[in-house]
């Protein structure tokens, strides 16, 4: 039976993306890799096999070269010999990678640090969203929209998408003024109270509102206003 003609929660591209990558077994990966067996195997009973040849260890699979691969199993051609020994390659330089380290906030000083860069000079308002795990470290910076010289428009959808997709358990808002001032406006008060109760609803939490101006910045959470 050809992978075609498997059910497709067992078919390993699907599979992937019905239950998540760490579902699939080394050779269903190695499937992935190769993408088709030979006239008398699928791709994951070609890939079993290759695994067996090796104990099933992928450091030793990691030592056969494109040359061995292709004079021990029919249907791995040079093309596919080379992903192979590719993607084992890139694995092993994962492992010798250092971890993403994602910047924490611990402050309103730390939201003010990390946006001032991107809205310290504009000439129109930008209001973004930090998207905050419950590490307290950045997940994603988000820029919600873009406006004129005295305000930006504010979708409170669009800021719950993002947060919820990036499956964030707390948001920090943030925008600039142009005209240096940091005293917020009724309509940026209005917005944090309208985001607090929204976001409440879904289980997120809204730390803080950040206004950005001259080198300076107000907050609603140190102000005691969420």
């Amino acid at each position: 039976m050809k992978i075609k003609e498997w059910a497709e929660e067992d078919r390993p591209r699907e599979k992937m993306l019905l239950k998540g990558i760490a579902s699939l077994s080394d050779a269903e990966l190695l499937a992935i890799l190769i993408g088709s067996g030979n006239s008398h195997e699928t791709a994951v009973q070609l890939s079993q096999r290759i695994l067996f040849s090796v104990d099933n260890n992928l450091n030793a699979l990691g030592k056969l070269s494109v040359k061995e691969l292709m004079s021990k199993f029919k249907g791995i051609g040079q093309v596919k010999a080379i992903t192979i020994n590719a993607a084992l390659e890139l694995g092993k330089r994962r492992g010798s990678c250092d971890p993403i380290q994602r910047p924490e906030i611990r402050s309103s000083h730390d939201t003010f640090r990390l946006l001032h860069p991107l809205l310290c000079d504009l000439p129109h308002e930008e209001l973004w969203a930090v998207l905050i795990n419950r590490s307290c470290q950045v997940i994603e910076k988000v820029k919600i929209s873009q406006g004129g010289t005295s305000e930006t428009s504010a979708d409170l959808r669009l800021i719950l998408k993002a947060a919820i997709t990036a499956l964030a358990s707390s948001i920090i808002l943030c925008h600039n003024h142009p005209s240096g001032s940091i005293r917020p406006s009724r309509e940026d008060d209005q917005l944090t109270q309208r985001l607090k109760s929204a976001a409440r609803l879904v289980d997120i939490n809204l730390l803080d509102h950040i206004v950005i101006g001259d080198g300076s910045y107000y907050s609603y959470s140190d102000e005691g206003k969420l």
